[in-house]
């Protein structure tokens, strides 16, 4: 596929990476079957303000995904408006240390969010935020430029230097798991794929 990431998952990318570059698991899709890939556009903000991500909305380029800190917030930085605000600019979505609201709008118009929750809890417009430097996210820094994607699994970010390698990495490791399961399915075993061996395996009473 024709993406930035090559149309592999989060977990087919970590592996092939060989860094450790995944999130913390408590980041996590904001709806069910958000799904995303695309260059960071990052931004710092304050917590309980939201005012950074409204100009981030203005300066991302397009197809970009805009990586936001909000100091782990539980308020509700991001929703339906400024999420129709940045499909129409061609943002790709949104990975936030902090938290959103209109989970629903947003099923509604399949813009894929990564949050650390979903809250009702509104937001102050006092602060601008920073563009495009540094920002820590789930435990991972990231700068504008780095490839993020999230899915099911979780969100990675790859540095710029470590892309083309890593999605090369994951086109041979998705053909190797090809040939993996089909061999399963003429009859082979994972122990003999794998070159394990069955001795001294438990068994349940």
């Amino acid at each position: 596929m024709n993406t930035p990431a090559g149309g592999h998952s989060a977990a087919t990318l970590y592996e092939a990476s060989k860094l450790p570059c995944a999130c913390d698991p408590g980041l996590k899709a904001a709806w069910p079957g958000a799904r995303v890939a695309g260059q960071a556009f990052t931004v710092r903000g304050i917590g309980g303000d939201n005012l950074a991500l409204h100009n981030a909305v203005l300066a991302a380029p397009a197809g970009s995904v805009l990586v936001a800190d909000m100091q782990g917030a539980a308020h509700g930085h991001w929703g339906e408006v400024l999420a129709v605000a940045a499909q129409h600019r061609g943002i790709a979505g949104l990975i936030i240390e902090g938290g959103v609201r209109d989970s629903d709008e947003m099923v509604a118009m399949d813009f894929p969010v990564f949050s650390r929750c979903v809250t009702v809890v509104g937001t102050v417009k006092d602060y601008p935020g920073d563009l495009r430097s540094p920002v820590r996210i789930g435990g991972i820094v990231v700068h504008t430029g780095d490839l993020i994607v999230g899915d099911g699994d979780g969100v990675i970010v790859l540095p710029q230097n470590a892309i083309a390698e890593t999605v090369s990495g994951a086109d041979q490791r998705v053909a190797d798991e090809r040939r993996i399961l089909d061999e399963i399915r003429n009859g082979r075993t994972t122990l003999e794929l794998y070159g394990l061996s069955d001795e001294g395996t438990f068994t349940t009473r």
